[in-house]
């Protein structure tokens, strides 16, 4: 009998962590109208995991300030809005929705016109779109 056959102990490869990371896809979207459904106007994909992706204009920006806030979106608004806005009611609805760092997130606030959310948000990146 003729032919070669390997014996010995299986080895395993040691695990390997680089591939792995906590998923983080939203989407994030800007509605007009106050009462249930509101009409989404725009909307984007935002991936920060593994690295910053999707269709927002500025996800390397928009994923910086998820994480420096840690993907509390209630933190990406203030109380105190920067300027001056009328009291006319048209609202704006900003909505998140996914996952951060592997934790599912629905959130949505409302503001009464388009100028009180630019003054709400000062500029930030994520719902710069």
């Amino acid at each position: 009998m003729s032919g070669t056959a390997a014996v010995g102990a299986a080895q395993a490869l040691p695990a390997q962590q680089a591939g792995l990371y906590a998923p983080s896809a939203l989407v994030l979207s800007v509605s007009k109208g106050g009462a249930a459904p509101a009409t989404v106007q725009r909307a984007v994909t935002l991936s920060c995991a593994p690295r910053p992706s999707g269709t927002h204009p500025s996800p390397d920006a928009a994923c910086a300030e998820l994480a420096e806030v840690e993907g509390e979106f209630s933190l990406l608004t203030t109380s105190q809005p920067q300027g001056r806005c009328t009291r006319q009611w048209d609202p704006v609805v900003l909505s998140a929705t996914g996952v951060w760092q592997g934790r599912g997130v629905s959130w949505s606030t409302t503001f009464g016109n388009a100028c009180e959310m630019r003054a709400s948000l000062a500029e930030g990146p994520v719902f710069t779109f």
